[in-house]
């Protein structure tokens, strides 16, 4: 089984609004409401691909209700302590005119993000008990998103600590200070995307040769494999048979129809396909893939997997040179 944990859980709501002023009166043209939260998307990512999955975190008040049902109407199998604070709403606008007039890849969404609830050291307690119950049975953990208010910028690293203890594979997704902290915990596989990469490792990146450098200096800093993820694929240093290696893994970009939410759709492809005991390279193909499918779609961690498998032959997997090699 596998575990997504959304300690900051939300309903997100897509709105789609033709040619967006800010200060101007609009109509949506189409909108939908999922529960949201990026380990939720990427649960909902991997429930389309045919893996099992549980989704956990923390959910509060009405909206933690109907985050909860909504999750339920979809067959994802889910498990939230439920706490006193009010899950936060997430608020996206795409324009899917946005660009076309200036010669720029056409669409362009706004995101509004809520900063979430507060949370008690009690509640935090008793998630901390039910993960622990729930990793009993499972493979691998997957740590997503922003923490709630409340809670201390350490709180995911004491939990990868945890879960590791029952021989779980722990993934992390976030940023900011409880990136930097999580990964001293010695994560399996952390995958953050170009700019949290960035505030991780404490420079920019001006070509491939620094991004490659960045990898490595991911490892480093604790964790066992590291995936950066920009707008065309990723750059990935993993251990294969026992060595580093390194990998550039390409895709041309498709004509988005929304952006939101590809880099929860690459997690969700890379963990269900270590899930199924693929390969490094495969698993690194198959999420690209992911990544790039979902950008048809309307909606966080919405994938059609025929279409998946369809675009699997337009990847491009380069091996590099040795993580060694790198200067």
């Amino acid at each position: 089984m596998i575990i997504t944990v959304t300690l900051n859980a939300a309903v997100d709501k897509t709105l789609e609004v033709p040619n967006f002023r800010l200060g101007r009166r609009h109509r949506s043209v189409e909108q939908r409401a999922f529960a949201g939260g990026k380990g939720v998307n990427v649960a909902r990512a991997i429930k389309r691909l045919g893996r099992p999955v549980v989704a956990t975190g923390f959910a509060g008040g009405p909206t933690g209700t109907r985050l909860v049902e909504a999750l339920t109407e979809e067959s994802i199998l889910n498990d939230f302590v439920r706490i006193r604070g009010e899950s936060r709403t997430n608020t996206a606008v795409l324009d899917p005119t946005a660009g076309a007039a200036d010669g720029e890849p056409q669409g362009q969404t706004t995101e509004v993000n809520e900063p979430g609830p507060q949370v008690s050291p009690a509640e935090v307690e008793l998630f901390r008990d039910k993960l622990l119950y729930l990793a009993q049975g499972a493979s691998i953990c997957v740590f997503s998103g922003s923490l709630p208010r409340g809670v201390g910028a350490d709180l995911y690293a004491e939990l990868i600590r945890d879960v590791r203890r029952l021989g779980v594979t722990t993934v992390l997704d976030t940023d900011g200070e409880a990136l930097r902290l999580a990964v001293r915990a010695e994560p399996s596989v952390v995958c953050p995307n170009v700019l949290e990469a960035e505030e991780l490792v404490g420079h920019e990146f001006n070509d491939d040769e620094d991004r490659l450098i960045a990898v490595r200096e991911m490892v480093q800093l604790g964790a066992g494999e590291a995936l950066m993820t920009a707008p065309d694929g990723c750059i990935a240093l993993v251990s294969e048979e026992g060595a580093e290696r390194l990998y550039r893994v390409r895709i041309e970009p498709l004509e988005p129809r929304a952006a939101t939410g590809s880099g929860d759709a690459f997690l969700a492809g890379y963990v269900a396909a270590r899930y199924a005991g693929e390969g490094p390279a495969a698993c690194l193909r198959f999420a690209v893939a992911c990544g790039a499918e979902s950008t048809q779609h309307l909606g966080a961690g919405l994938l059609e997997p025929r279409g998946v498998e369809r675009l699997l032959g337009e990847v491009v997997v380069e091996p590099l040179p040795a993580a060694a090699e790198v200067s």
